[in-house]
């Protein structure tokens, strides 16, 4: 999946470091990034941009030093463009498609910590030995936000549950999927998340494998579950616009090594679970 880029290593522990020319920067626009998008994509050094920028440290991957210009909208030399965050799905090499994808998680957090969420004061500090946000006024620390939540592998016999998402902007075929609430373990949210959206009972709830998910802050749990009593769906249609119980053969989604979700699908499809 996207996340393994062995032998390479994203270390991502916070160090307060200054950018230099060759650092690597992600400038983002809303749900836009720099890059010079080809066969294989580019993100711009520093000395690439334009003016001097403000730009905080990411992380590393392999000697290289990946920081984020804290100013919106930064512009480039002619070779650089803004793309939507959709590249990361088929960007190569695949190791700065994590890399970018890691890059909008925090981007996003930054973002929505411009005042503490405690007294309100717009004076944060960012600490120079962790990743968090202090305010000045109340001592308050901020961390960043990673978001639990699960996908779930609904299997009758020789079919699996297969749905598309009413509100998401990805429109292929993916599998039930939903947030951990307060107070709610990982396979309670499986029972409740299936019983939401689709209407039936699952049993077996068994763990697969998890992956950071930067594209919605969070950290996802995948499951399988088989089903449990009457296979009739009853679909939540606010959540998703499409339902159905689709047999092994007839499955048409190819292995990606991009997503958990395309990885447990693929599982599935070619009867490798065990």
């Amino acid at each position: 999946m996207i996340q393994d880029i062995s032998p390479l290593e994203l270390k991502n522990r916070y160090v307060h470091k200054t950018v230099t020319e060759k650092s690597i920067v992600f400038a983002f626009h809303e749900e836009r990034i720099l890059c010079c998008n080809q066969e294989e994509v580019r993100f711009p050094f520093y000395e690439q941009l334009t003016g001097t920028q403000e730009c905080i440290f990411l992380f590393e991957i392999d000697g290289t030093d990946y920081f984020m210009a804290q100013q919106s909208n930064v512009e480039a030399t002619h070779e650089f463009a803004y793309e939507s965050i959709e590249v990361f799905r088929s960007m190569k090499p695949k190791y700065l498609a994590f890399a970018g994808i890691t890059a909008y998680h925090l981007f996003c957090w930054y973002g929505d910590n411009g005042h503490c969420g405690r007294c309100g004061s717009p004076f944060l500090q960012h600490s120079t030995n962790e990743r968090a946000l202090v305010c000045t006024k109340c001592d308050n620390q901020i961390f960043p936000k990673i978001a639990p939540a699960v996908i779930i592998g609904v299997i009758d016999g020789d079919k699996l549950l297969m749905t598309k998402s009413a509100i998401s902007k990805y429109k292929h075929f993916a599998l039930v999927a939903g947030f951990i609430e307060v107070g709610e373990n990982a396979e309670d949210a499986v029972r409740r998340e299936v019983m939401e959206e689709v209407g039936v009972k699952v049993k077996d709830i068994r763990y697969y494998k998890s992956q950071p998910w930067g594209f919605s802050g969070s950290l996802l749990l995948g499951y399988y579950a088989n089903l449990d009593g009457s296979p009739d769906l009853c679909i939540e249609s606010a959540e998703l616009s499409t339902a159905v119980w689709i047999k092994r053969e007839e499955i048409k989604s190819k292995y990606e090594d991009f997503s958990l979700t395309n990885d447990m699908i693929c599982k599935f499809k070619y009867g490798k679970l065990t």
